[in-house]
């Protein structure tokens, strides 16, 4: 059976909403970690509102940047979509829309040969899993910063109460914490 596994950039407050404008440091401890995702997975989850925002970016992203390893990664790779307002993923090569309710879908892509899946951002499906009993593991990349007010946190207030258990931990040279949880 195929592993589920989420990497998120979260800041002390519980924000994880547009890291690009609160992530402090992009060191090479995290450099490292994600590219341990790359390695070990081949099959790409996301949202909605994460799937629109990188269909218009990634596809033609510019091969000689820092970032080429990835965009050929994530190009390459298939990538189901967890929808129920989008009508079609064809604008962005190797993608598809999961038809079947949530739930169903993921457990046919967990019974699938291959190596495992990521949630690529998708706050929400990360939640919407872990809700469900489908998240495997849940990697948070824990900044020393406070985002602020305004911005989507990962759990709501009102989120039910859920045992995770620590399997892993470090710091990175920039003070971030990579914090890997798994679900009791």
């Amino acid at each position: 059976m195929r592993q589920i596994v989420s990497s998120l950039f979260i800041s002390l407050d519980g924000v994880v909403e547009s890291p690009d404008q609160w992530q402090h440091d992009f060191d090479e401890e995290m450099g490292a970690s994600l590219a341990t995702t790359l390695e070990t997975t081949d099959t790409v989850l996301l949202g909605r509102v994460t799937w629109t925002e990188w269909a218009g970016y990634w596809p033609s992203y510019d091969e000689g940047d820092e970032d080429s390893e990835f965009a050929r990664w994530i190009n390459g790779s298939p990538k189901y979509v967890a929808s129920t307002t989008l009508d079609s993923v064809a604008e962005w090569p190797n993608s598809f829309l999961l038809e079947a309710d949530l739930a169903s879908a993921v457990k046919e892509l967990k019974a699938a040969p291959g190596k495992g899946i990521t949630v690529a951002g998708s706050p929400g499906l990360v939640v919407s899993l872990l809700d469900r009993g489908l998240l495997d593991e849940l990697q948070l990349l824990i900044h020393p910063v406070i985002a602020g007010g305004g911005r989507r946190k990962l759990f709501a207030d009102n989120s039910p109460l859920q045992n995770l258990e620590l399997v892993d931990s470090s710091s990175t040279s920039s003070g971030t914490i990579i914090a890997t949880y798994r679900p009791k």
